[in-house]
């Protein structure tokens, strides 16, 4: 999938600005941001739900504004509320997914079959969809939206509402759906990120902010946390910070230092060599480097009423442009 200056306007207010990306096969993407950054919005765009006001999504060589059918048939989506009809069986509301999508008649019991086998459904066909737990509802919307075998598969907000046991399962089925799909995932639980994903989407205020390799992303904001034989003090923090690659030294407590760095071996060296004079007892890499790296690029910025609640948003009628698809 190729996303290229997507855009989507609500009045004078622009809720995705000029917005490019690419997905690829076996990959999981984590999709984050604030609320009101423009993530469902950007989402429904993708999955065709919702019309842009400006830019285009090509996925396989089809421009899903064009030929929205051929495109969308090569599209999964799970919205964060899953569209299932509660009075039907597992297989009465997958069977009808296959019918939506066109998927032959002589190939849909195979289709509902892979599904169900591969979102740990299999015998769960005859049930009635109300009565299933919240995990298990989530698994039906998950196999919907995989059921005709679409090249991409857009989650949002896939474990909302599970206990840690259904979590933990959802994050082995996304990770295995890689094998075969692209997937891209909205969340804003940074754990399942670094638990679940490849690839790190930021979006603020309706830009990307950052677009990299998790390991990437984390090391941009790479920081070691350090205790100290002796009390640090001003002297030595300022002579860390000179140390090229060396961002921030910060004073934690009487005997600890956070160091924030540029991830490169040299300045590591270089920093531990003139902490070791100082009295060096453990360095360690700090466990939070998503969230600092979230909270870098999305502080400080204000957020008016008019830009939250993109998903009420979404789901009003714009008036003033009509869908091309």
């Amino acid at each position: 999938m190729e996303v290229e200056g997507l855009e989507r306007h609500f009045g004078h207010t622009k809720a995705v600005n000029g917005i490019s990306f690419s997905l690829t096969k076996g990959e999981v993407v984590g999709f984050l941001g604030p609320n009101g950054a423009g993530k469902s919005t950007t989402m429904q765009m993708l999955a065709g739900a919702l019309a842009p006001s400006a830019g285009r999504v090509v996925i396989d060589g089809i421009d899903l504004f064009d030929e929205p059918l051929r495109a969308r048939a090569k599209i999964g989506y799970l919205p964060e509320q899953p569209p299932l009809y509660r009075d039907l069986s597992v297989d009465e509301q997958l069977t009808f997914c296959t019918a939506l999508h066109k998927v032959p008649r002589a190939d849909r019991a195979r289709s509902c079959a892979h599904a169900k086998a591969r979102t740990g459904l299999a015998d769960s066909g005859q049930r009635i969809i109300g009565n299933l737990s919240k995990g298990f509802q989530q698994r039906v919307g998950i196999a919907q939206a995989l059921v005709h075998a679409p090249d991409v598969i857009l989650l949002d907000e896939p474990t909302s509402g599970l206990d840690p046991n259904q979590l933990r399962e959802i994050h082995e089925l996304v990770v295995d759906l890689s094998a075969d799909h692209a997937v891209m995932l909205s969340t804003h639980i940074l754990s399942e990120v670094q638990s679940m994903c490849d690839r790190v989407i930021m979006m603020h205020l309706g830009h990307i902010v950052i677009d990299a390799p998790l390991q990437d992303a984390t090391a941009r904001e790479c920081a070691h946390v350090t205790r100290l034989r002796d009390a640090p003090d001003e002297a030595l923090r300022k002579a860390l910070e000179q140390i090229p690659g060396v961002r921030s030294v910060e004073i934690i407590d009487a005997h600890t230092l956070r160091i924030q760095h540029d991830g490169s071996g040299e300045t590591q060296d270089a920093t531990v060599a003139r902490l070791a004079a100082h009295g060096l007892r453990e360095w360690g890499p700090e466990r939070d480097g998503l969230e600092r790296l979230f909270s870098t690029l999305t502080q400080g910025h204000t957020i008016s009423p008019s830009q939250l609640g993109d998903k009420a948003r979404d789901n009003a009628s714009d008036k003033s442009s009509e869908p091309r698809c």
